[in-house]
């Protein structure tokens, strides 16, 4: 079945009635992601050598805007799912991968530091912390417009470095990490139903393997993989998920971003 067919019978038979589910009582479309995964479209953009589909940033933004003017809940949470997967098929485990490819893992980005001015980036870049013992991390942090909040499987999340030099790691957080916390009402400004919330780590705990990429290379991860696929995904509504020092600079491309975050 190829990609358009399985979006085709998921907008026909699923997303509509998840839509008005979603616009009216605010509910998370549980049965429409469910579709996307059963479809194959949660693991649209996964390497085919791991089960996944194979495809890219065309395809996924083609999904996404489809979803979107049906249901913009869906569409939002998709389109984080696709950035956070984008970072998890680079650096994430094999077994990982698999599970997104199967359709059996929602993700979606944790970016955005809870009281972070929308024009002024923090001189570190973050304000989240993360301290190593031994190979267990504590993540200390608020995230804010945090689509799927409570919802998703797991977060791409980003701290400073383990060794606290300025810059970014990010790292996969489980979403039954001890020590995470989401309030029981979406308190965020992302389509209504698309769970939008803050997501507290008081401290939580992960593996130190949980790490994507390298440590302090987490800025880079931002502006090559996450930045590029939220621009080519947008949803009305939806949070951009970057950091204060990106988030002024949207409409001047990648290289104003660089700059900006760079120079934090």
């Amino acid at each position: 079945m190829s990609y358009r067919t399985g979006l085709s019978h998921v907008m026909s038979s699923v997303i509509g009635p998840c839509a008005e589910q979603a616009g009216s009582r605010a509910r998370f479309p549980r049965a429409a992601v469910s579709a996307l995964g059963q479809a194959g479209l949660l693991g649209l953009t996964v390497a085919a050598e791991v089960g996944g589909g194979g495809r890219g940033l065309t395809e996924a933004a083609e999904v996404v805007r489809e979803i979107s003017r049906a249901c913009p809940a869906t569409g939002a949470v998709l389109r984080s799912h696709y950035a956070a997967v984008a970072v998890i098929d680079a650096y994430g485990s094999t077994w990982l991968r698999r599970r997104v490819a199967h359709g059996d893992h929602l993700s979606t980005l944790a970016l955005t530091d809870a009281g972070e001015s929308p024009t002024a980036a923090p001189a570190h870049g973050t304000r989240a912390t993360a301290t190593r013992t031994g190979e267990v991390v504590t993540l200390s942090a608020r995230k804010r417009d945090v689509v799927g909040a409570g919802e998703a499987d797991s977060y791409v999340w980003s701290s400073r470095p383990v060794d606290g030099r300025d810059g970014m790691t990010l790292w996969l957080v489980p979403a039954d990490a001890a020590g995470l916390f989401v309030p029981a009402r979406p308190d965020g400004t992302g389509p209504r139903g698309s769970a939008t919330s803050t997501v507290r780590a008081d401290p939580a705990r992960v593996p130190a393997g949980a790490m994507l990429g390298p440590n302090g290379g987490g800025l880079d991860i931002v502006l090559g993989t996450v930045l590029p696929w939220l621009a080519a995904t947008p949803v009305p509504g939806s949070p951009d998920h970057l950091p204060a020092a990106g988030r002024s600079r949207v409409g001047t491309g990648v290289a104003g971003i660089g700059e900006r975050l760079t120079a934090s």
